[in-house]
């Protein structure tokens, strides 16, 4: 195939653009962004860089677009050919592309979201506007509003190492939004809106010159202050501004002068600097300090809140007199800091409630400080005073000052106490047993030992600084008995030592495996009446938590069995726990890749079985994820408001008899896919010397040496044994071989072992849990490619294992687009497919990038040492094609 002349290539890459179904303003950011790039490189990169990034670029959309051999040859040849200096200029630039466009991606949205906004009237049925519209008219008004106001959505920030981005390139990042926003804004008003191109240009230029790749890896401190960073960006305001958006919505003219519907109902988990399975970098230590940095940022922000709302407080006496109850109110903070109420009178000499929340501003500094003597104990302290404010603030007629800007401090206080996050703690249940041992044998205490004791003496110690939301979360990775739950409560007595008094724990069982699943509600029935647990369930209301890992589970049997199992495990779960009379909360370990439970929340939410859900919805979020959700206010917002929506909904009647009649209707059909899916799994993973073929064919090994968290990507053993290595090296090293093997291996044998074409396109109308399976299937089979995955299993000398692979990928293609409709992978989700199409021939060029890199590593003598600088090129790809890929780390 002949080479594309320089103006048939602009040409090609036009109509390629062109041909992607964007919404105009956002085609108009990506080109805008996309020239400014190539402003950079031209005035930043070395002479020729621009030209050799669009020849790479035109050829990998040509191979794209016409799919012959002939055209993927030449892209291969092209990225071949550079220098290593040039391959590593080239990855940059492609992997700065990929920023942009997930950023212009993402402006869009929030767009969209502003413009919806702006609609007023308009509530969707996935918000919790519209789900408490529907489930009123199902259940009636009343239990719909006492199921509102007993609504609770948990998340739990993890540091699972698969955001591959540095924070510095984050935070580029968000200061290329704010130009965006500016530049909008410029438009609205009919400025010119090249004004920002300038500031535009030398951001780009820094995120260009950054360094891409972390120095080091970051500390479990570092991963804490990562999170922070969320938190003071966008969770502090944006989590409130829900609770009043929801408000506005169920109120209308009445919000913000009458006491809100709305209950504060997100509470934010954490186990950042809690997580020690398999992290031995997590100490006690470490976990006593990320409660202290939590608990600075929170009592930070409260601080500034009210003293800016003090500020703003100044309503007159003779209009807005104060209650009794804030005279003796006064009268006390003043005796406990008379100097300062002295002067914030004489400033404020006839404004009661403004001199009330000058001093709490003051008494919350002074908790933050540590000072005693002024400090509140707890935070119910704080929520008393501001709560005598706000009642004499409605006594006095002064309703919207009092259920404006100071009930959203309230909801922030009691969303977030003292402490922010709630912190857990998790362990592997095999460390308990051997600490357990070595303590009831006797003699010298391993420093192992003398860790894991120290651990609870830290929960104490959070508990006792900062309240018993601080921490308290046990979870037991593994477990396999109700002995390893009882090992906890052993082990914090043996911590303690006799007669102390013993931190209060809430031990969560973490079942991952298939037996385990299986295993669990046996498991929950004889751990019940274990004393303590026995004990602790008096003391809640008979309140417990269990925890489901989606990774291990998804690595132990395939996708397809792992995420069936998951639900009959769910069911028989909460059937127990009905029968027992106890408020079960699930917590889902769903990560941010379809592998490990991934996937948009609110349609697995629909898809639990009955009860499972209730009204409590509690997952981890993830690396990447995080960043995607949480970095941006406004989207976050809409994604909180989502999923607490399909919370609400998923226990409406019409939902659980959904799931229900579909369980039954298609049983014989899961069983059937179970069966078929895990045999065709273990067929590929149990073969002979599969993990070290799997090492092989993919940058598994080298993911071990990007600096993208502090945990280690194994547990312990070699590449000769796959039992333990951790779930996201397994999802990651797949992704970044563009087969994505973790998200769909062993559907398309499932689905032909049924092969009635009509009932299963029935099932994917009717079973919410098939549609769920199948739409997550399809957008991992969406970012796979073919031609590229072959590549890498050339690396491995098993050609049957390879053939495995291939055959099992286009028989679940083909078997998915039956099912779902269609010529093509999401031709039922344009919007997706959309941008799936547009990325992929840019993550094309990183891709060929990555197999060139390694290639030559896997060709070295193995007694040489590792070329540097084809192992920086394969890392570099490696953050490319995760930018580009987005929800696949």
């Amino acid at each position: 195939m002949r080479e594309l002349t320089h103006t048939e290539a602009i040409d090609l890459v036009g109509r390629f653009e062109a041909g992607q179904e964007i919404p105009e303003q956002m085609r108009a950011d990506v080109r805008m962004l996309g020239s400014l790039l190539g402003r950079v490189l031209r005035e930043s990169g070395s002479e020729g860089l621009f030209d050799d990034v669009e020849h790479l670029r035109s050829a990998t959309i040509q191979a794209y677009t016409d799919e012959t051999p002939e055209a993927f040859e030449r892209a291969a040849a092209i990225a071949d050919g550079f220098t290593i200096e040039r391959a590593d200029e080239v990855a940059r630039a492609f992997t700065c592309y990929f920023h942009l466009v997930n950023l212009a991606e993402e402006h869009q949205r929030v767009r969209a979201l502003r413009e919806r906004e702006g609609r007023r009237g308009d509530s969707p049925t996935d918000s919790i506007a519209g789900a408490y519209a529907q489930l009123s008219a199902e259940v009636g008004a009343d239990t719909a509003l006492a199921r509102l106001q007993n609504l609770r959505f948990h998340p739990v920030f993890t540091a699972h190492p698969t955001e591959a981005r540095r924070r510095a390139v984050s935070s580029s990042i968000r200061r290329l939004a704010g130009l965006l926003d500016d530049r909008d804004v410029a438009v609205a008003e009919g400025a010119d809106a090249r004004r920002s191109e300038p500031a535009m240009v030398e951001e780009i230029d820094t995120l260009w010159r950054t360094a891409p790749l972390r120095a080091e890896k970051p500390s479990p401190t570092d991963e804490v202050r990562a999170v922070m960073a969320i938190f003071d960006e966008t969770l502090y305001t944006a989590i409130p501004d829900v609770y009043r958006r929801i408000d506005e919505t169920l109120q209308g003219a009445d919000a913000g002068s009458h006491p809100p519907i709305v209950r504060p109902f997100v509470r934010v988990g954490s186990w950042v600097g809690g997580d020690r399975d398999g992290n031995p970098f997590v100490t006690a230590s470490v976990t006593r300090k990320a409660a202290g940095i939590a608990s600075e940022h929170i009592l930070l922000g409260l601080e500034r809140t009210a003293l800016r709302i003090g500020r703003a407080l100044t309503l007159d006496a003779t209009t807005t007199p104060p209650s009794p109850a804030l005279d003796a109110l006064w009268r006390r903070l003043k005796g406990a800091d008379e100097d300062a109420a002295v002067e914030i009178a004489k400033r404020s000499p006839n404004e009661p409630h403004r001199r009330i929340l000058l001093l709490v501003a003051r008494k919350i500094s002074a908790t933050r400080t540590r000072d005693a003597d002024l400090a509140y104990r707890e935070p119910e302290q704080l929520l008393g005073d501001l709560r005598t404010v706000q009642d004499s603030l409605v006594a006095a007629g002064a309703a919207r000052q009092a259920y404006g800007q100071l009930q959203h401090l309230i909801w922030q206080v009691e969303t977030y106490g003292f402490h922010l996050a709630e912190l857990e703690v998790r362990q592997h249940s095999a460390v308990h047993a051997s600490v357990l041992a070595e303590l009831e044998a006797g003699g010298p205490r391993s420093e192992q030992t003398e860790e894991v004791l120290e651990v609870f003496r830290s929960i104490a110690y959070v508990q006792e600084r900062f309240g018993l939301r601080a921490a308290g979360r046990y979870i037991v990775s593994f477990t396999r008995s109700a002995d390893d739950l009882a090992a906890v409560h052993r082990l914090a007595r043996y911590a303690m030592g006799e007669g102390a008094t013993l931190p209060v724990l809430d031990v969560v069982p973490l079942f991952e495996t298939f037996a385990d699943l299986q295993a669990a509600p046996g498991i929950l029935a004889e751990v019940v009446h274990h004393p303590e647990v026995a004990a602790r369930l008096e003391a809640t209301g008979r309140r417990l938590e269990v925890m489901l890992g989606y990774s291990d589970s998804s690595k132990d049997v395939g996708p397809v069995a792992a995420n069936l199992a998951l639900y009959e495990a769910q069911a028989e779960i909460a059937a127990w726990a009905r029968d027992n009379e106890i408020e079960l909360t699930l917590f889902h370990g769903r990560g941010g890749a379809l592998g490990r439970g991934g996937g948009p929340a609110n349609s697995a939410i629909l898809a639990q079985p009955p009860h499972s859900v209730d009204g409590r919805f509690k997952l981890t979020e993830q690396g990447e994820v995080i960043f995607a959700r949480y970095g941006d206010p406004a989207i976050a917002m809409r994604h909180i408001d989502q999923v607490a929506a399909a919370v609400l909904m998923a226990g409406a009647p019409s939902n659980e008899e959904r799931n229900h009649i579909a369980a039954e209707r298609y049983a014989d059909v899961a069983a059937r896919m179970d069966e078929a899916s895990r045999a065709r799994f273990y067929e590929l993973v149990r073969a002979p010397g599969f993990a070290p073929w799997f090492a092989t064919v993919t940058p598994m090994e080298e993911l071990g040496h990007l600096a993208l968290g502090s945990r280690p990507a194994r547990r312990g053993l070699s590449v000769e044994s796959l039992e333990d290595l951790r779930a996201i090296p397994w999802v990651f090293a797949w992704t970044q071989a563009r087969i994505n093997l973790a998200g769909w291996f062993g559907l398309g044998t499932a689905l032909e072992a049924v092969g009635d074409e009509d009932r299963l396109r029935q099932a994917y109308t009717d079973w919410p849990l098939f549609r769920t399976l199948v739409d997550n299937v399809a957008m991992s089979l969406a970012k796979a490619d073919a031609r590229i995955a072959r590549r890498y299993l050339d690396l491995g000398d098993r050609d049957d294992l390879a053939a495995i692979v291939m055959t099992e990928m286009q028989l679940t293609r083909s078997w998915v687009i039956r099912v779902t409709g269609g010529n093509d992978l999401l031709d039922n989700k344009p919007v997706l497919q959309r941008a799936v199409k547009m990325r992929s021939p840019y993550v094309d060029a990183l891709s060929l990038l990555q197999l060139r890199a390694l290639r030559s590593l896997r060709d070295a003598d193995a007694a040489a040492p590792r070329d540097p600088e084809q192992e920086r090129l394969l890392l570099l790809s490696v953050s490319g094609v995760a930018a580009g890929l987005q929800n696949t780390g």
